[in-house]
């Protein structure tokens, strides 16, 4: 990537799974970047605050500010496809191919995400750590649900006995998007035991060196 790119800003907390896949991209893409960190709440240095909300209405990170373009993004789909269509101009990370199905593939998987394992993981953390009173049934049922996506997650890769979610030798945006989730098992207390392929990708993203930049170099950012 080319030198002369000033800084992107990455607007995160050290906590929560999404701004890791954010970070992650940017580290395969090589583009320049530094971190600025949150707090929860709605004091000035809190994602709920006046300032923040200037950047992102609906006060969550992760939120990317590009000075070389003038875009501000947020939502985690959305900062990743721009990173996508901006920095990744040869495809290295986006759909294997050009087919439309290559493209649905991508894009499925990514939904799945986003609208069935991250929501399940985050209910089950909810449940188990912050909940004000015990609610075993809800803690159940969101347990039951995050094993089921871990049982879909098991069986796509074998079915293509890949490295990755997509087929191919080679790592997508569709990883890094599960990667931050699918990694806070143990914080979640759900065993990985009976998805050995789902146990063997983990391991292979996160020995990965950009991974390992990214889980470095975030929680290293400015505190607001």
């Amino acid at each position: 990537m080319s030198s002369n790119l000033k800084p992107l800003v990455l607007h995160a907390h050290g906590t929560g799974p999404n701004p890791y896949k954010v970070a992650a991209l940017l580290e395969f893409l090589d583009v320049p970047y530094e971190v600025k960190l949150w707090q929860f709440g709605d004091a000035a240095n809190g994602v709920k605050g006046s300032q923040f909300l200037k950047i992102n209405q609906n006060g969550r990170v992760p939120a990317v500010e590009d000075p070389n373009t003038n875009v501000v993004s947020w939502e985690s789909g959305a900062c990743m496809n721009y990173l996508l269509r901006v920095y990744d101009k040869e495809n290295k990370f986006g759909p294997k191919g050009d087919s439309e199905q290559a493209h649905v593939d991508f894009d499925k998987w990514i939904f799945f995400l986003v609208s069935s394992l991250g929501p399940m993981m985050g209910q089950v953390n909810w449940f188990r750590h912050y909940h004000s009173q015990k609610n075993d049934d809800a803690l159940k049922r969101y347990e039951e649900q995050a094993y089921r996506t871990f049982e879909v997650l098991e069986g796509q890769l074998k079915s293509h006995d890949g490295q990755y979610i997509l087929p191919g030798s080679t790592i997508s945006a569709v990883d890094l998007h599960f990667y931050p989730w699918v990694y806070q098992h143990g914080f979640a207390q759900l065993s990985i035991e009976n998805y050995p392929t789902v146990s063997k990708w983990i391991q292979t993203v996160g020995g990965l060196e950009q991974v390992k930049a990214a889980y470095k170099k975030l929680p290293e950012g400015k505190e607001m």
